[in-house]
């Protein structure tokens, strides 16, 4: 790619958002970063981008981000919030914004991209992976609120070319939330959710950011949903055996009963009513731990956008734990 071309990524100062940054200039695009004024910017220091904090909200803000803008990467999204009403003005209304104020600019823009969920298609029944095809059950309120943001951005496709890619469990460096299983399993327990076996597509964070590039440039992709997710799936038991043998460590495990799951949630929500946050782990997420099969089938994607799982799970968690130990997370 001589000529530079112009990308603005939403979310840019987190963990998805800043490794799509650092593809895209890899790639040579000119990178716009879309963060609030209150966001941490760790991730984005003392590299050639331009920020605008003006967060999803702000149409005037937004209207200078989006000028000559060739792609959009809509990466930011509320996965956390304590009532319904903070999934969807996250998800929906802050989406429809952004599309709006494209809409004005849509003759620079080659593609509108945004990062769905699998959790929108929900779980995997009879353990036959979730495709692009199947009818959609959401079972949490953050799920339907991105069924929603999906909805809304295909009402947009006869005005410019927009593109849904929806991910499964996210891992990698500068990760906070999967960060957790391992930093637990460093100190020599891990816990097992239920006694049934538990199965799952799990993808590293640079795989993602391939496929969101290749998604967004693909002439083929106007219109449509890919999952950009791994090509193996795999269980608890698996991800276990390959941390113990990159950490070095041995893990006491524990295995939680379904219920106590939800009791542990409800607790948690119930807490998070008297804090400003709310909770990590809510009823709604204790929902999404207990099913059998989170997996999905992302041949779409590799026939259409020439898209490969690249990173071995192997290879992804060295990767992860050798940075957070570099970090002194771990």
């Amino acid at each position: 790619m001589n000529d530079k071309q112009i990308a603005v990524v939403t979310g840019a100062n987190g963990f998805v958002g800043s490794h799509l940054v650092d593809y895209l200039l890899a790639k040579n695009f000119e990178v716009k970063c879309i963060v609030r004024k209150s966001s941490n910017l760790r991730w984005l220091e003392k590299k050639n981008v331009e920020i605008f904090d003006c967060g999803l909200f702000d149409k005037e803000g937004l209207r200078t981000a989006f000028k000559n803008a060739s792609y959009i990467f809509h990466v930011a999204g509320v996965v956390k919030a304590k009532n319904e009403e903070g999934y969807f003005k996250g998800n929906v209304e802050a989406t429809k914004i952004l599309l709006e104020v494209a809409a004005e600019t849509k003759h620079t823009i080659k593609k509108f991209l945004i990062v769905s969920s699998q959790t929108v298609s929900g779980p995997s029944l009879n353990g036959k992976p979730v495709n692009e095809e199947m009818e959609c059950k959401p079972i949490t309120t953050y799920a339907r609120s991105k069924f929603k943001q999906e909805q809304v951005v295909l009402s947009f496709k006869d005005i410019f070319p927009v593109t849904i890619c929806r991910a499964p469990a996210i891992f990698g460096e500068r990760d906070t939330e999967i960060f957790i299983y391992f930093q637990v399993f460093n100190k020599g327990i891990t816990t097992l959710i239920g006694f049934d076996k538990k199965v799952l597509s799990l993808l590293h964070v640079s795989d993602l950011a391939e496929g969101l590039y290749l998604a967004a440039v693909s002439d083929r992709s106007a219109g449509k949903t890919y999952f950009i997710s791994s090509e193996k799936f795999y269980t608890w038991d698996e991800v276990g055996n390959i941390t113990s043998k990159v950490l070095n460590k041995k893990a006491f495990r524990i295995g939680i009963p379904h219920f106590v799951v939800f009791i542990v949630a409800a607790v948690a929500q119930f807490f998070s009513m008297f804090s400003s946050k709310p909770a990590t782990l809510n009823i709604e997420k204790a929902k999404d731990l207990i099913q059998k099969a989170w997996i999905c089938d992302t041949s779409k994607a590799i026939q259409e956008l020439g898209y490969r799982q690249k990173i071995s799970l192997e290879e992804g968690i060295k990767r992860t734990c050798d940075w957070y130990k570099q970090m002194k997370w771990i």
